[in-house]
């Protein structure tokens, strides 16, 4: 593992309920053993249950805190969270053409709550612009669907042959997430160009405060990334710490909907 400081960069939107977003990053990666710097893509009044308002960033405010960042700070690895429109989508493009480490985009589009956080123009955008661009992609199977326009996988053979179509839309890899599946068990399976490289099981945690999950998931690869674990081992880092999360989400007790998860639940109770 690298010695060096790892540094990571969450581009996402904020949530002023601090479940989800650049919020939920900073605290995983900071669970998770890395520095999290920030770009903020728009600004959400959000609670645990509703987006109430979503404020777009200008693009060009979004591309010069890209290239703040990225001229001064090491950074590591990259997470790709809510863009919610096709000109910040261009924005996040093209301050990262000269970045030469892993991007993880999590292809953010619907909040816990059922409000949209992508625009529908914006879907195109995503696909041409940033899939080819990521290590991994980590959609639900909704988010999955939506990408390839069809309906979600109901079998995990249907969900391998999503995962590697989505694979010829360009990322090097696609951890599709079974979170929004049905059964006891949570199944997510991690695809690459040669097949399933790994298949996460969980028991389904009987809880209502799932509020950042995927958010919470993605930012944790990163940073486990970022501190020099291959795709595979932070994937598998990033599962257990995020099961961990859930697991103890019902100690915070906060708000009245879906609450978050218990980011720093190996630090504090």
């Amino acid at each position: 593992m690298n010695t060096a400081l790892p540094i990571t960069l969450t581009i996402a939107g904020s949530d002023s309920g601090g479940g989800a977003g650049v919020q939920a990053d900073i605290k995983a990666m900071s669970a998770n053993g890395a520095y999290a710097a920030s770009v903020i893509t728009a600004v959400t009044a959000q609670n645990t249950r509703s987006v109430t308002c979503v404020h777009e960033i200008p693009p060009s405010v979004v591309a010069a805190q890209i290239a703040a960042v990225l001229s001064d700070l090491d950074v590591r690895a990259v997470k790709l969270g809510m863009l919610f429109s096709a000109p910040v989508i261009a924005a996040v493009a093209d301050g990262l053409t000269q970045f030469s480490g892993p991007v993880v985009l999590d292809p953010v589009m619907i909040a816990k709550s059922g409000d949209a956080l992508l625009q529908d123009a914006a879907v195109a955008a995503m696909i041409r612009n940033l899939l080819p661009r990521a290590a991994l992609l980590t959609p639900n199977l909704p988010e999955a669907a939506r990408l390839l326009n069809t309906a979600p996988a109901a079998t995990a053979a249907e969900v391998i042959a999503q995962g590697k179509q989505l694979l010829d839309l360009g990322p090097q890899a696609v951890l599709m997430k079974g979170g929004h599946a049905e059964g006891a068990i949570c199944t997510d399976i991690l695809v690459g160009p040669d097949g399933v490289m790994a298949t996460l099981k969980a028991p389904r945690i009987a809880t209502r405060n799932t509020h950042g999950t995927g958010c919470t998931y993605s930012a944790a690869i990163t940073a486990q990334l970022a501190r020099g674990l291959d795709l595979t081992a932070a994937v598998t880092a990033a599962h257990g710490y995020l099961q961990g999360a859930i697991k103890a989400a019902d100690q915070l007790n906060v708000g009245a909907g879906h609450g978050p998860v218990h980011h720093f639940h190996a630090v504090w109770a």
